[in-house]
């Protein structure tokens, strides 16, 4: 029943990133992990299990019929994650959200369409999803029961993303500030300075090199992160303190270390740019500021900061916010649709068994009860009544699955009858 589907997650609504932590399966190894799912399947009867952990949330979906999800909630986590503290099992009630039923479907469904997401639209978390459930099923946890459940969803997800605009108008601070440099159409051969080679600089190199710019120069503390950068883009690297010897000039200049006051200063530019007048492309991702406010004021330079970016993105999450109302509409509709699929698959199960049982009687009535009777027939007579037997055998189950079809069918103004239950964690 589709009332055996059960969700616990605790996620970002209720606890921040740090203390969701806290309830994530320590594991040194993928066996390890589905060892211990394995062992919670056994402990709580559970049928099948899958097992989702993100920076944001840990989301397990079960098909437990045995499973009391208001009773049985601080006793699975004291299995799952044994170290958890007794403070924080004595507040499960204020950090878990419970689904159960077509509830823990429609939850499912949110999730991987990133509508229930810390960053509405990102499409991380459906990757995640399907990774979790390959999870499951490469290491037997998961069979019927989750596959049609993750069929479903990535069928709702696709739809979502691909009739919605809930994924378009990048957040990402990087990507928008590749976006607003694109815009100066600068040629492939630009020369480029990169000033640091920490996480944001590597991701902006990826992005250099996907559009095709190659011309580039690190600039480093640690000459080794330098390289590491400069290997993947083929450019040259340098320690910071070459900086103000570069003479060479440039077109783009990216800066982001962890100074905390600026770095690129009135005088250090001038070196840089020397008697080169030309306008330059300058994007400062550094917090605070890496490049001292008068560089902006006294050059000639298209400057892009952190802040300009962030309001940008912003902008674009009001936008895909606007989205969720007709990703809801399409997931409405998935829903009862899970619900009919569900039921029907359920039918064609218990009717496998209805097929079987009739061959049986059949092959009774024509070896055993009738016997005799058939004997006695002439060999046209004889295949009238086997061909008429053969096709009693098919309408007994084809007839009642046509009609148990049309009874399951979605009601198309209130849409399927189901029961289930929501408990959402307090704040």
């Amino acid at each position: 029943m589709i009332e055996n589907y059960k969700i616990l997650t605790v996620t970002h609504h209720t606890l921040n990133v740090e203390e969701i932590g806290h309830f994530v399966i320590k594991h040194d190894s993928s066996q390890e992990l589905a060892s211990h799912l394995s062992m919670m399947q056994d402990t709580f009867g559970i049928e099948e299990i899958m097992y989702l952990s993100t920076c944001n949330r840990v989301t397990y979906l079960f098909y437990g019929p045995d499973f009391d999800i208001e009773s049985d909630v601080e006793r699975f986590f004291s299995v799952a994650c044994p170290h958890l503290s007794a403070e924080h099992l004595s507040k499960i009630g204020k950090f878990v959200a419970a689904y159960e039923g077509i509830h823990a479907v429609n939850h499912i469904f949110d999730l991987a369409s990133s509508i229930d997401s810390l960053v509405v639209g990102e499409r991380e978390i459906f990757r995640q999803f399907r990774e979790a459930y390959a999870f499951a099923k490469e290491h037997r946890l998961a069979g019927d029961k989750l596959r049609l459940i993750e069929q479903a969803t990535v069928r709702s997800a696709k739809e979502v993303y691909a009739d919605t605009r809930i994924g378009e108008k990048p957040l990402s601070i990087v990507s928008l500030a590749i976006q607003k440099f694109r815009t100066q159409q600068l040629p492939q051969d630009a020369s480029i300075l990169l000033v640091g080679a920490g996480e944001t600089n590597t991701l902006v190199g990826k992005f250099l090199k996907k559009y095709g710019y190659t011309n580039v120069r690190v600039f480093n503390r640690s000459i080794d992160n330098a390289r590491k950068l400069t290997n993947m883009l083929g450019g040259e690297a340098f320690h910071l303190s070459e900086l103000s010897e570069s003479g060479q000039g440039f077109d783009a200049l990216f800066v982001c270390t962890g100074a905390t006051e600026a770095i690129i200063d009135e005088p250090l530019y001038r070196i840089l740019v020397g008697r080169d007048a030309s306008k330059k492309v300058v994007v400062d991702l550094g917090v605070p500021r890496n490049v001292d406010p008068r560089v902006v004021t006294d050059f000639n330079c298209h400057y892009i900061d952190i802040e300009q970016l962030r309001i940008i993105a912003e902008q674009n999450l009001n936008h895909r916010k606007g989205e969720v109302k007709d990703a809801r509409i399409i997931l409405r509709r998935r829903l009862a649709e899970f619900q009919s699929m569900y039921q029907q698959r359920q039918i064609e199960k218990a009717l496998t068994r209805v097929s079987h049982e009739v061959k049986v009687m059949k092959n009774r009535a024509l070896t055993s009860v009738y016997d005799k009777k058939i004997a006695a027939l002439d060999d046209d007579a004889k295949t009238l009544v086997l061909e008429m037997m053969d096709y009693m055998e098919k309408k007994f189950v084809s007839i009642p699955m046509r009609l148990a079809k049309e009874e399951m069918a979605p009601d198309p103004k209130t849409g399927h009858r189901s029961r289930g239950k929501s408990r959402l964690a307090k704040a």
